[in-house]
């Protein structure tokens, strides 16, 4: 058993991966013994992730608020606490709240042999947003 103690640090999301204010608590790094990363993300509202890709998927759990997500030319779904989204492997998408909600949600992915558990791509645009289209 290993067990962390909470660093008690909220961090910001770089502008370069979020629109918008949001803010991680790590759960749990990938490392020597599991590539397994996990974080508790909270969204403010109109707050949303860029377009990004997981090699070995992602999934979100819903903990509180209501969001979106949506993968490139899809629909834009709502989420609401409980739920959980499976992203595909490499499947490019992006979530976050509504324009009026505060959303939160577990976020679990899965490092690749590199040590990498995300690709970044560019941000999502106003349309994509609100119509859930590729920018």
């Amino acid at each position: 058993m290993k067990y962390t103690k909470s660093s008690g640090k909220t961090g910001k999301g770089p502008a370069d991966w979020f629109t918008g204010d949001v803010y991680m608590d790590p759960i749990k790094n990938p490392d020597e013994q599991s590539a397994v990363g996990a974080a508790h993300v909270r969204f403010t509202p109109g707050a949303r992730t860029f377009w990004h890709k997981h090699p070995k998927g992602q999934t979100l759990y819903v903990t509180d608020g209501i969001g979106y997500v949506s993968r490139r030319n899809g629909e834009v779904q709502e989420i609401r606490p409980g739920d959980v989204v499976f992203i595909e492997p490499d499947e490019e998408h992006w979530h976050g709240a509504t324009s009026n909600r505060l959303m939160a949600h577990v976020a679990i992915q899965e490092a690749d042999e590199s040590g990498s558990p995300v690709t970044w791509l560019e941000e999502v645009n106003e349309e994509a947003y609100a119509k859930g289209v590729s920018a």
